[in-house]
């Protein structure tokens, strides 16, 4: 590939979901993150959720995940560019976690609010 040239379109889809499917295959929590949204389609569905409630959903699955790739991306260039434990390393791997760990709980919540009343509704 000659210099300044970008690759077609279809490759940088390609190169894209190369890096989804990598985090899924080798990264724990979003394989965790996967479950939760498996287990959420499938209440969801059950439970009947709204379009609005589904979209809120959705927003959610897409911020946690994307934050989740980002993170690892983070981890992966600080482990590129050292070994050695360096406080700012340190920093950066941290708190690309901790935005990771606000998302999810804050969807946590969300999802609480959403689902609780609906599955109560089963009960009463």
């Amino acid at each position: 590939m000659k210099k300044g040239k970008k690759d077609p379109l279809y490759k940088s889809f390609g190169y894209a979901f190369e890096g989804i499917f990598t985090c899924i295959a080798k990264e724990r929590n979003m394989k965790i993150h996967c479950l939760a949204v498996i287990i959420v389609v499938l209440l969801g569905t059950l439970l009947r959720l709204s379009v609005t409630e589904w979209c809120i959903c959705l927003i959610l699955f897409g911020l946690v995940m994307a934050l989740e790739l980002v993170n690892t991306s983070a981890e992966a260039i600080v482990d590129l560019v050292t070994e050695e434990r360096k406080p700012l390393a340190k920093v950066a791997k941290d708190t690309a976690a901790g935005a990771v760990l606000i998302a999810a709980i804050m969807a946590a919540i969300i999802g609480a609010i959403i689902f609780i009343p609906k599955i109560l509704e089963l009960f009463i």
